[in-house]
């Protein structure tokens, strides 16, 4: 019989998806120039020249007599080199103590976030911990892997988790947090801070269930940030974390689908959870992650896109839709700008923002009501010609 709950999903596309699908149709129908597409937090700025120059290099010396098969299987958890290189990176940059034997390659963060929540829920009491607003396809990977969700509000003047609402919702069944910084959907940076704060309340609610909470950190922009704040990397706060990260981001790679898990060595039971994980991979049908993307990354290591042009852009939008009325959450890193809707349904304003070409995505599906969310990684252009469209959807409210 045919799973019914896999054609729902099937046919039933995320919000972003759905309106980029949209954008493609009023592309078509009004011109390309005329539709002001924000749904998909897809990179339009280049790659750095360290992935050309890698390409290049790799595919110059691919012959019978390299020690690289650029285009054969690697081990399934990846090639030693690269895992070896990451480590090292790591560590020098975040003064990390990474093990490279606790590093598995992975088709981009959500083949990482797939597998990871495969291998540490068990059955379905297990209950996994998102904090709102939240990447909807982490409700997706959850249900997938047979666990519950339980959400967490949002504070709505810093957009950092309720902590007492965090408190109050970890159970004895709570088995896995996940924490992503700088956010999607808000683009607000979890400072060291309030890591340390959700830190220390797993660390008790751990003392007090007497078993391993785990938390995740997701970090594929994490290279993304506009301030001079240190990224408060989680194996330096938390023991039982682990990482999922994604190349497609910060390098702007995101077809080539490459990413890894990173357990901390200090997690209870590291190399159960890593063997865990490579039982997952194997199930879900992962062979190893993508061979000629794998070897990019030594060489790519420490390089972005320039960031400059998503702070640019940034702060372009964010000024004038403050200086149109808007009430806007200030971007801190991401490329996302999180603006409250001018009625309480977000789900109705998104469709109202499309009579003027407007495509932005309601909150809804990130796990909050009343905002949209703003995916800038556009043109410039886009940027500064859809101004007027947001004055006049204000102007439709407003007067």
């Amino acid at each position: 019989m045919i799973n019914e709950t896999m054609a729902i999903l099937g046919k039933e596309r995320s919000a972003i998806r759905e309106l980029f699908e949209q954008g493609k149709i009023l592309k078509e129908k009004y011109g390309k120039d005329k539709v002001y597409d924000f749904s998909l937090g897809n990179p339009n700025i280049k790659a750095p020249e360290s992935v050309k120059n890698s390409i290049i290099k790799l595919i110059s010396n691919d012959d019978k007599s390299s020690l690289i098969n650029l285009h054969g299987y690697t081990s399934a958890e990846g090639d030693k080199n690269v895992r070896t290189c990451i480590s090292k990176y790591l560590d020098s940059t975040y003064n990390a103590k990474t093990d490279p034997n606790l590093i598995y390659m992975t088709a981009g963060a959500a083949a990482a976030l797939s597998i990871l929540l495969k291998a540490l829920t068990s059955s379905s009491n297990d209950e996994v911990i998102l904090f709102a607003p939240y990447f909807p396809e982490y409700t997706v990977f959850i249900k997938n892997a047979g666990a519950k969700c339980i959400t967490i509000k949002p504070n709505l003047s810093t957009f950092y988790p309720d902590i007492n609402d965090f408190k109050n919702k970890i159970t004895k069944n709570t088995s896995v947090v996940i924490v992503n910084s700088p956010n999607n959907p808000t683009g607000v940076l979890y400072k060291k801070h309030i890591i340390e704060v959700i830190c220390n309340v797993l660390q008790e609610k751990e003392k007090e269930y007497n078993h391993p909470i785990y938390l995740i950190s997701d970090e594929p922009y994490r290279e993304l940030i506009y301030s001079d704040d240190a990224y408060p990397f989680i194996t330096n706060h938390y023991d039982d974390s682990i990482i999922t990260y994604s190349f497609s981001k910060s390098v702007s790679l995101p077809g080539e689908r490459i990413g890894y898990i990173l357990v901390n060595p200090l997690c209870a039971d590291s190399k159960k959870i890593f063997n865990a994980i490579c039982g997952a991979g194997r199930s879900l049908g992962y062979v190893c992650a993508p061979s000629l993307s794998q070897f990019i990354i030594p060489d790519i290591l420490g390089s972005t896109s320039d960031i400059n042009i998503y702070k640019n852009n940034a702060n372009f939008l964010y000024n004038n839709l403050k200086s149109i009325g808007y009430d806007v959450i200030k971007p801190e890193g991401a490329f996302y700008l999180f603006v409250k809707a001018l009625e309480d349904d977000d789900i109705k304003f998104s469709k109202k923002a499309l009579e003027q070409n407007l495509l932005i995505v309601p909150s809804t599906s990130f796990g909050v009501k009343g905002y949209v969310r703003i995916a800038y990684c556009v043109d410039e252009s886009q940027i500064k010609n859809a101004i007027p469209k947001f004055q006049e959807l204000y102007k439709n409210y407003k007067y």
